[in-house]
C-alpha cells in the first residue's frame, strides 16, 4: 500500500501569531485518486494545501513525496516535484492569450516557440476533454473558459497532484458536469486530485474519498460510497446538524421594489444591465442566478445608489405604509434620509462591505455612528452588536478587537451578514451571502434570510448554488448577458432550465414580475 501514496504529510502545524490554523496534522493523499477536504470555516483547509503547494511553510511537521522526505518552501518546489494548485481566484493576465498565460514565468532558456505551446494545449485537452483556444486572449474567455486554462497550465507544467480550491463555485451545472469529467479523465491517467468544496452533493457524486479538518486538527477520512451527507456534516461540525432549509409560502406578498428599464453602464461605456424589469415583493426571497458577470453586481449595487443609471431607468421602494419613493439617482447616505430601510451584503467583503484594519465593533458602527445626538459616538450598543454576532454566528476570532483582516474570508462574511441583518430591513439584498461559508454557517445564514422574509422583508438573493436557489427562494430571476431571461417559480422549475437559461438568451422577451 505504500507505493499507492502519493503524497504524506506528517504532524504538520502551521500558526498566525496566537491563531493555531494546523495542529499536527497527517494525511494521505493516495495516487489516481480524487480527495475532498472538507471542514468548517477557518479550520485550516485552504492552509494545509497552501503549505503543500508552496505558498506557506510549515513550522514543523515533514512532507514526504513518493517516500522521500522534501522541503517545499515556494510554488517553484511545488512545480518541480509535480504539484500544481488552482486558486478560487483565477492568476490569469487579461491581455494576454492562453497560450502566453501557459507559458509566462518559466525560465526558458531560449526564445519561446509559442506554436509548440499550441501543439502541447492541444495534445493536454485531447488527452483528457478541455476545450481551450490557445490563441484567445482571457478578457474573451467565459468563467470556465479561464478555469479550464488554469488546469491546463498547471499540466502544461508537469503537475501529478492538482490541488482545486472550490472549483465548482461560479459554474453552471452544465459547466460542472464538464469539469467532473475531465476529472475523471485525469484520474483515469493517474492523477491525484484534491477539492476544497463545501457542496456536499458534489462531494458525494465526485470523490473516491473524503477527509475532514475540525478547528486545525484531522478528524478522519472515510470512503465517499460508505457515507452521506448527514455523516460528513456531523464529521465537521462535532454535532448532528439538520440540513433541511425551511420554505415557508409567502404571506399576504406586496410589492415591495418595482424596477423598470434599468441600464446600466460601466465607466468605460460598455453596457452591464440592458432594460431590466421587475417586481420584488415582501415577505418572499428572490432568488438571483446567472454566470458570473451577468450583471449581478451591478444590479445590487444600483437599486443600493452605487452605481449610476441611465435617467429612463426608474428604481421605486414601497414602504409598508404604501408610501413609494424613487431611489434612482440616489446617493446611499440620501436613501438612507429617506427612511428607506435597505440592507446589503456585496460581494466585495473588505472593498466594500467591511474596513479590514477596523476590529469588529469598529465596523459595526460604520451603520450607525451617525444616529448619535452628540459629538461623541455611542460605541456600547455597535460592541454588544459585535459580541452578539460573534457568539450567534459562531465567528472565530481571538476577540472583538481584533482586526478583520486577521479573520478567515468565511469569518469576514459572517460578520458582515450579522451586522446587515441586525439593521431589521425592509429590503434586505445579498450576494452570495455563504461563498466560502462552511455547511453549517450557511445553514444558519439561510435560516437568517427565511426570518427576514417571515417578518416581511424583501429578500433578494444572489447565489451561486443553483441546488440552494431552488430549496430557498420562491422566485428565480435569471440573468444573462445583462438582461432578465425569465423570472420562474422555484418550487416548479428545475436546475437543468435555470442552468439552461443562465446561458442560452431568448429571444422576445421574457416573463418578468
Amino acid at each position: 500500500m505504500e507505493s499507492s501514496i502519493a503524497i504524506r504529510m506528517v504532524n504538520i502545524t502551521k500558526t498566525f501569531g496566537e491563531v493555531v490554523a494546523n495542529n499536527k496534522v497527517c494525511l494521505d493523499i493516495q495516487r489516481g485518486e480524487i480527495l475532498s477536504l472538507l471542514g468548517e470555516n477557518g479550520s485550516g483547509k485552504t492552509t494545509l494545501m497552501n503549505m503543500l503547494a508552496g505558498i506557506y511553510f510549515p513550522d514543523s511537521g515533514e512532507i514526504i513525496i513518493n517516500g522521500k522526505p522534501v522541503t517545499i518552501a515556494s510554488p517553484k518546489d511545488a512545480f518541480d516535484l509535480h504539484i500544481g494548485m488552482i486558486h478560487q481566484h483565477f492568476k490569469l493576465v487579461d491581455v494576454l492569450t492562453a497560450a502566453e498565460n501557459i507559458i509566462l514565468g518559466l525560465n526558458e532558456t531560449r526564445i519561446v516557440d509559442l506554436k509548440h505551446v499550441r501543439e502541447s494545449v492541444k495534445q493536454i485537452c485531447d488527452r483528457y476533454g478541455f476545450v481551450v483556444d490557445p490563441n484567445k486572449k482571457v478578457y474573451e474567455m467565459s468563467v470556465s473558459e479561464k478555469q479550464t486554462l488554469e488546469i491546463v497550465k498547471v499540466l502544461y507544467r508537469g503537475a501529478d497532484i492538482l490541488i482545486l480550491d472550490e472549483p465548482t463555485a461560479v459554474l453552471t451545472p452544465q459547466e460542472t458536469q464538464k469539469l467532473f469529467c475531465v476529472m475523471r479523465n485525469m484520474k483515469a491517467d493517474g492523477k491525484s486530485i484534491i477539492i476544497i468544496t463545501h457542496k456536499l452533493h458534489e462531494v458525494l457524486e465526485i470523490s473516491d474519498r473524503v477527509a475532514v479538518l475540525r478547528k486545525g486538527q484531522y478528524i478522519g477520512d472515510v470512503q465517499t460510497a460508505k457515507t452521506d451527507a448527514m455523516k460528513l456534516t456531523e464529521m465537521m461540525v462535532g454535532r448532528a446538524v439538520t440540513l433541511d432549509i425551511e420554505r415557508s409560502e409567502p404571506i399576504n406578498p406586496q410589492p415591495r421594489l418595482v424596477v423598470t428599464n434599468m441600464n446600466v453602464c460601466d465607466k468605460d461605456g460598455v453596457t452591464k444591465l440592458c432594460d431590466v424589469n421587475f417586481t420584488a415583493y415582501s415577505g418572499e426571497i428572490l432568488g438571483v442566478a446567472g454566470i458570473s458577470g451577468s450583471g449581478q453586481k451591478e444590479l445590487l449595487e444600483a437599486i443600493a445608489g452605487l452605481q449610476s443609471c441611465k435617467d429612463c431607468s426608474s428604481i421605486e421602494f414601497i414602504s409598508d405604509k404604501g408610501e413609494r419613493k424613487q431611489l434612482s439617482g440616489m446617493h446611499p447616505l440620501e436613501i438612507k434620509n429617506l427612511g428607506v430601510a435597505l440592507a446589503f451584503v456585496p460581494e466585495d467583503r473588505l472593498g466594500m462591505g467591511l474596513v479590514g484594519s477596523m476590529n469588529l465593533t469598529d465596523n459595526m458602527m460604520l451603520r450607525s455612528y451617525r444616529d448619535g445626538k452628540g459629538p461623541i459616538a455611542d460605541r456600547k450598543a455597535p460592541q454588544k452588536l459585535a459580541e452578539t454576532v460573534v457568539r450567534d454566528l459562531e465567528v472565530v476570532t481571538p476577540s472583538i478587537n481584533t482586526p478583520v483582516r486577521r479573520l478567515s474570508g468565511g469569518n469576514v462574511q459572517k460578520v458582515l451578514v450579522g451586522r446587515e441583518i441586525a439593521m431589521q430591513p425592509q429590503l434586505m439584498m445579498s450576494a452570495y451571502a455563504v461563498r466560502g461559508l462552511d455547511i453549517n454557517t450557511s445553514y444558519n445564514i439561510y435560516h437568517l434570510l427565511s426570518e427576514q422574509k417571515k417578518r416581511g422583508a424583501s429578500v433578494i438573493f444572489v447565489g451561486e448554488d443553483l441546488d440552494v436557489l431552488l430549496e430557498l427562494c420562491d422566485r428565480i430571476m435569471v440573468l444573462c448577458a445583462g438582461h432578465v431571461n425569465d423570472i420562474v417559480d422555484a418550487r416548479t422549475t428545475t436546475k437543468d432550465e435555470v442552468g439552461y437559461l443562465m446561458t442560452y438568451l431568448k429571444e422576445g422577451g421574457a416573463n418578468r414580475e
